[in-house]
């Protein structure tokens, strides 16, 4: 089996992910990433990068969904003492008016260091407003613009390489060599190549807002976020389903601009840098499954959401499983 070629599809954070983990488990396996987006090009790269799942998020049991998250978050902590690697630990607040319930995370609360809640005294202290309940949590930042690059460098120490190139159809993989199995991790490409219509964008934007002051993140209804970076403070946001508008709307930039600036009205004063639309493939359950198409051994790893960076490490390790079963012959 180690002597296998791999192709992995797709090369934002979930195909990265998915190639350092099939690199560790298969050792000497020729493992190519094929993509025509790198880097900056990504939907991964607009991330703000985060770890908090949503509390919708699934996998396909909500075990498995759980371990995903906690082997994501020990990856990460594994990591963020190396130079460059774009990870960093961040505290900060979940907010809200409309419920208790809406401040809570049943992923984070036993995983993270520090999860509480926050007293009414507290609560006046931290933000403007008429905020009614709140969570305080300690977590971490991972920045696809460091991330990215410093998972790129170390799958090609591996031994790994890159092949500039998309698919449109399986029929198609033949073009870039000859493969014993196929990692498809095309993201939002998935919908038209697997002709999967539970697969939709999720469409996004955000301010990129230069604040080197600005230390702790604020997570509040509506789809506000407010994330120190390392580079950049990101402020959000939208989550338009079935959007695939990727131009800025005027009107999504007012309201996440008046939203944020009322949680950090030192915000107002903040230099904008940019402003970002990006496209989250978002599926109601994830979808990591074996498939063999048209004799071609396949493994499917997308729909991960606004939540690749948060799950992705986690949900490698079940998708190389599958591959290693592929591999060895075992039925599906």
């Amino acid at each position: 089996m180690g002597d296998c070629h791999i192709g992995v599809f797709g090369s934002g954070v979930v195909g990265l992910n998915t190639a350092l983990e099939l690199q560790k488990q298969i050792r000497n396996a020729k493992i190519t990433i094929i993509a025509d987006k790198f880097l900056e090009d990504t939907t991964s790269d607009k991330a703000a990068g985060i770890f908090i799942p949503a509390d919708y998020f699934a996998g396909p049991t909500p075990q498995i969904t759980q371990e995903w998250i906690d082997d994501s978050f020990h990856f990460y902590e594994g990591l963020k003492d190396e130079a460059g690697v774009g990870i960093k630990e961040i505290s900060g607040y979940i907010l809200a008016k409309s419920s208790w319930t809406a401040t809570r995370n049943r992923f984070m609360e036993g995983l993270v260091p520090v999860f509480r809640t926050v007293d009414d005294d507290e609560l006046a202290s931290i933000s403007p407003g008429d905020w009614k309940y709140g969570s305080y949590l300690k977590t971490y930042l991972v920045e696809c613009r460091g991330f990215l690059p410093w998972a790129m460098h170390r799958f090609k120490q591996n031994g790994g390489q890159f092949v500039n190139g998309r698919i449109d159809s399986f029929s198609e993989v033949e073009n870039f060599g000859k493969f014993d199995l196929i990692m498809n991790c095309t993201g939002l490409g998935a919908r038209a190549l697997c002709n999967d219509r539970r697969l939709t964008p999720m469409r996004g934007q955000v301010y990129k807002v230069s604040a080197p002051w600005l230390d702790k993140f604020y997570l509040a209804e509506h789809t506000t976020y407010i994330v120190p970076g390392i580079w950049a403070a990101t402020l959000g946001g939208t989550k338009n389903y079935g959007s695939w508008d990727t131009s800025v709307s005027k009107y999504d930039s007012a309201s996440i601009w008046d939203r944020c600036t009322r949680i950090v009205p030192k915000l107002s004063t903040a230099p904008v840098i940019k402003e970002i639309v990006g496209l989250r493939p978002h599926r109601d359950i994830v979808r990591v499954e074996p498939e063999i198409i048209n004799g071609l051994k396949v493994v499917h790893h997308y729909g991960h959401g606004g939540y690749g960076v948060t799950s992705s490490p986690g949900s490698a390790k079940t998708a190389t499983s599958m591959a290693i079963n592929m591999l060895k012959g075992s039925k599906l």
